[in-house]
C-alpha cells in the first residue's frame, strides 16, 4: 500500500478552523447552490466531467457515508469552469447500496451540474458542511493536480457535505482552486432589442 494514499484530511465543522483567507472563506461558506453562484460570476459556466465510475472510496469518506471501511462506491469527478478556467474540483461518492429511486438522475448527469438536481429536489436533505485543507499526500490533492496540472505544493481549501434522499446518502466534496478568488459578478447582459 502507498502510504500517501492513506492520508486523511482533518475535516472541521467550522470554516474558521482551516485558516482560509477571508475571500476564500466567503466561497467555502456559500449558502445554497455553489453552481448558481459560479454561474453568476462567469459569462460562460461549464461542468467538465472527468469520470463517473465504480471505485473504492477514500479512507476519510467511508464513515461519512455510513461504511465501516473504504469499499466500492459510485464516484463522479468534475471540474467546474468559469470562462474556460477551472474554479472548483468536484468529487462525489454514492454507496453502491443506494438505488435508482434514491438518486434517480445521478447516473445520467453527463456534463450537467449535480447541484442543479440537489437544490431543486424537495426530497433532498442537506447535512452540515465540513471544511478541510487538502495538502500534498492526500489522494484528492493528486487528483486535482492530474486534472489541472501544476507542480507546486499549494494547499487547497475544501468543503464537503452529505446529502440524503429517501434511504440514500451522497457525499459531495468541493475543492476550491485559486481561480475562484479572481471571479467577479458577471456583467448583466444588455437588451439590444
Amino acid at each position: 500500500m502507498r502510504s500517501g494514499s492513506l492520508r486523511l484530511a482533518a475535516w472541521q465543522p467550522h470554516a474558521g478552523a482551516v485558516r482560509a483567507p477571508a475571500t476564500m472563506r466567503d466561497w467555502l461558506t456559500t449558502e445554497g447552490s455553489l453552481t448558481a453562484r459560479l454561474i453568476a460570476h462567469s459569462e460562460r459556466f461549464r461542468v467538465r466531467r472527468l469520470h463517473q465510475r465504480s471505485a473504492v472510496c477514500l479512507a476519510d469518506e467511508a464513515r461519512a457515508i455510513g461504511l465501516p471501511r473504504p469499499e466500492r462506491v459510485w464516484e463522479r469527478e468534475v471540474l467546474l469552469e468559469c470562462d474556460g478556467k477551472p474554479a472548483v474540483f468536484g468529487h462525489t461518492v454514492v454507496p453502491t447500496s443506494c438505488t435508482a429511486s434514491d438518486w434517480p438522475l445521478f447516473s445520467a448527469l453527463g456534463e450537467r451540474s449535480l447541484g442543479t438536481t440537489l437544490f431543486y429536489d424537495p426530497l433532498v436533505r442537506r447535512g452540515q458542511l465540513e471544511f478541510a485543507r487538502i495538502r500534498a499526500g492526500h489522494p484528492l490533492f493528486a487528483r486535482v493536480r492530474a486534472a489541472i496540472g501544476g507542480t507546486d505544493d499549494t494547499i487547497y481549501h475544501a468543503r464537503r457535505c452529505v446529502y440524503r434522499r429517501h434511504q440514500g446518502l451522497l457525499l459531495v466534496t468541493e475543492v476550491f482552486l485559486p481561480e475562484v478568488l479572481t471571479l467577479q459578478p458577471a456583467k448583466p447582459k444588455q437588451n439590444t432589442t
